[in-house]
């Protein structure tokens, strides 16, 4: 129950409980400021006797104690009926159809009635607006008659006269509820979207480590929650990211003293094989001895290849940027490979054409990346016998290629590795900021080393 109550959900619910507690005190407190104003209304109207049949039968009544109609007399009466009915108009015709006394009238009145007009306003007053009650004075038509007139609008229902006064106080009052509502409701979910933004930020922002960077926890809601699980999944990440470090630094240790390991029995078997190829061998035991030589020239290779890849992939290999001459360079590792492939068979074709621009690259790892291929041209490509080196430049770039004739680095071959070889390539040259890349099918394999101008 406590997590519930500290959740956005109930949060929400307070909100909309408190804006339909403020719906309902509005809606009590305009109630009392409408019945006080109805019975305000009701009591002065009650005062002045507002009920038309009422006033009706008073003014008759009135009319009729006339005892003669002398003006004196009509306008006694027309005071005391002006002093209980302010908005009220009246006026006096003879009996010969002239009038004689007029008190409020609003518009002109004829000088003279006839039978016809006074038949027409009879018909226009009855039951119109403004209320219209005709007497005859004392009761006798011989008199004349009295006209009394009042606005309708002060017999209207007090809650109308209420509604035309303040109902606009009223419909502003209650708006104003409904705007504190939606601005209440506005800044509760600006507060979760700016919580959520907060917290897609701080996922998006990294460390040293590459991690994602821990968030504050202010509240214990939903959106807290979910910020604690992420900070937990930080530190989940941090420790993996440990283990993972102390089992590299573990592994590239291994493969240290293990290289280290391989190497010291390695020499002796290379001295030991140079002793017995010294000996007075037949020529079965020159050709096993030329075939020991050469294994252990390969794992020697290999061994050499595993610590160059432990070290790059540590960032550790040692690299010292400098301007060379890159078509030379191919030409002088070239040199020294040449005897190589024109041992075995070889056709070696060699197109290097001049630079304009020096490369920016380590002697040491680019002649390893050289050497690298060209091995694995001697290793996979026997069969094509052909070894073409060349170089190509445009406008965009500089590249030197390596093409054989062989079966291709798919195609399965009993010289096949782990790959260890074209994976150093790879990290020497994108460590170089140089780019490369191979075809390799049937007909043979390309291998194009490209510097980006």
């Amino acid at each position: 129950m406590k997590r519930f109550f500290r959740s956005l959900q109930a949060k929400y619910m307070a909100i909309i409980l408190v804006a339909l507690f403020l719906f309902q005190a509005a809606y009590l407190l305009v109630a009392m400021l409408v019945m006080g104003l109805q019975e305000d209304i009701s009591g002065e109207k009650n005062k002045n006797e507002s009920d038309p049949n009422h006033i009706e039968e008073k003014w008759h009544a009135d009319a009729a104690e006339l005892e003669n109609s002398s003006s004196e007399t009509i306008q006694r009466l027309f005071s005391k009926w002006k002093n209980d009915y302010p908005d009220a108009s009246m006026f006096w015709v003879d009996e010969k159809g002239n009038v004689l006394e007029q008190l409020d009238v609003k518009g002109d009145l004829p000088a003279n009635w006839t039978p016809a007009f006074t038949a027409k306003f009879i018909k226009e007053r009855y039951g119109g607006d403004p209320f219209t009650v005709i007497s005859f004075i004392g009761g006798d038509e011989k008199n004349g008659f009295i006209v009394l007139e009042i606005p309708r609008n002060l017999f209207l229902p007090p809650i109308v006269e209420v509604t035309e006064k303040y109902g606009l106080l009223l419909g502003a009052g209650l708006l104003l509820i409904i705007s504190l509502f939606i601005i209440v409701s506005f800044l509760f979910f600006r507060g979760i979207r700016k919580r959520l933004l907060h917290l897609q930020e701080a996922m998006e922002r990294r460390d040293m480590d590459n991690l994602p960077i821990g968030i504050d926890v202010k509240k214990n809601d939903e959106i807290g929650q979910l910020e604690q699980t992420f900070n937990e999944m930080i530190i989940e990440l941090k420790e993996s990211k440990q283990r993972e470090q102390e089992e590299e630094q573990l592994r590239r240790e291994l493969i240290a003293n293990l290289s280290h390991d391989l190497r010291t029995p390695l020499t002796k078997i290379n001295a030991q094989t140079y002793s017995i190829a010294k000996e007075n061998l037949s020529p079965e035991g020159k050709q096993a001895v030329k075939a020991l030589e050469t294994s252990i020239v390969n794992i020697d290779r290999l061994i050499e290849n595993l610590m160059s890849y432990t070290l790059l992939m540590a960032s550790k290999h040692k690299q010292e940027l400098i301007e060379l001459d890159a078509v030379r360079f191919v030409r002088e590792s070239m040199a020294s490979w040449y005897p190589v492939f024109e041992k075995e068979s070889f056709e070696v074709i060699i197109e290097l054409e001049p630079f304009e621009e020096k490369w920016q690259a380590d002697p040491v790892w680019l002649s390893r990346i050289f050497d690298n291929i060209l091995q694995n041209v001697l290793r996979h490509a026997k069969d094509g016998l052909y070894l073409e080196v060349a170089t190509e430049s445009t406008y965009e770039y500089d590249e030197i290629i390596f093409i054989d004739h062989g079966k291709g680095l798919n195609n399965s071959s009993g010289e096949k590795g782990a790959g260890i070889g074209l994976s150093i390539i790879d990290l020497m040259v994108k460590g170089m900021k140089l780019d490369w890349e191979m075809e390799s099918g049937v007909d043979g394999t390309a291998i194009r080393i490209r510097r980006i101008k």
